[in-house]
């Protein structure tokens, strides 16, 4: 499993993914919002959305848990 975390503090402001989806490395998961930035957070592996840990309109802190990607 593969934890993917905030950067930064942001809103999140768009969701690409649910539970359940394949992504592959280098797809979008979710777009987070920060000062009128929209930035994009990125798989660094392919796999299974095991767990989203956000929605859209949540904040989230520094190294907050987004995602979790089940790489099996």
């Amino acid at each position: 499993m593969t934890e993917v975390r905030s950067e930064m503090t942001a809103n999140v402001w768009r969701v690409l993914v649910a539970e359940g989806d394949t992504v592959a490395d280098g797809d979008t998961l979710v777009i987070l919002e920060s000062m009128k930035m929209e930035i994009p957070v990125i798989a660094e592996v392919s796999g299974t959305v095991a767990a989203l840990a956000v929605a859209e309109g949540d904040t989230i802190d520094e190294e907050g848990l987004i995602a979790t990607i089940d790489e099996g």
